[in-house]
């Protein structure tokens, strides 16, 4: 009975090693499961925060992208405005000159459709340009709005002697210049002689 007892003492060890051991590699092999999860979730996670830092990238460039094309868009207005608003004046300086009141009338009316394009591009650039234009845009819309108001004085005077023409002709001078100077503000805003070089 003795080795009885041993052989079947022998059999419970071999048993339980071999449910021992498909234990220890069930869970051997779960704890690899379970780690290869992990991995997969945390890749899984990076590749979703990288998704994102990407996505929020690009929405910032589409942003820029688009603010750009909107100050571009004001520019291009206020830029002609204020071109055809100076040219009615100059137009309207020269009819004086030649005494034409036909054409004096025809440049007057002209020159206040083209006032009021221009006020209405300025309004449109003071919500949208950034300072250090605008401060260029006041200077050049302030010229423009001073020479207007020559101009009324001189159509309401009558007409102009050639010391008024010659005077209006000299603020003519400096509205140009101030456009100049507006006209290159908005193109080094827009990066566009950096762009060409």
């Amino acid at each position: 009975m003795g080795q009885t007892w041993g052989a079947l003492a022998v059999a419970i060890v071999g048993v339980v090693g071999t449910l021992g051991a498909a234990l220890l590699t069930q869970s051997r092999a779960d704890r690899l499961k379970r780690h290869e999860l992990e991995a997969t979730a945390h890749q899984q996670r990076e590749d979703r925060a990288h998704a994102e830092q990407v996505r929020q990238q690009e929405a910032r460039i589409a942003a820029r992208r688009e603010l750009t094309d909107l100050r571009r868009a004001c520019y291009i207005s206020l830029n002609t405005t204020a071109r055809q608003s100076q040219t009615a004046q100059i137009n309207l300086m020269h009819a004086l000159r030649a005494r034409d009141d036909a054409e004096i009338q025809a440049c007057a009316e002209q020159l206040e459709v083209r006032r009021l394009a221009l006020r209405d591009s300025y309004a449109e650039a003071q919500m949208i340009v950034p300072a250090t234009v605008m401060t260029d845009a006041r200077a050049a819309s302030r010229q423009l709005n001073a020479t207007y108001g020559l101009l009324k004085r001189l159509l309401a005077g009558g007409h102009a002697s050639d010391s008024q023409l010659d005077a209006l002709e000299a603020e003519t001078e400096i509205s140009w210049a101030l456009l100049s100077d507006l006209r290159g503000a908005m193109r080094s805003d827009l990066g566009v002689d950096e762009a060409s070089a």
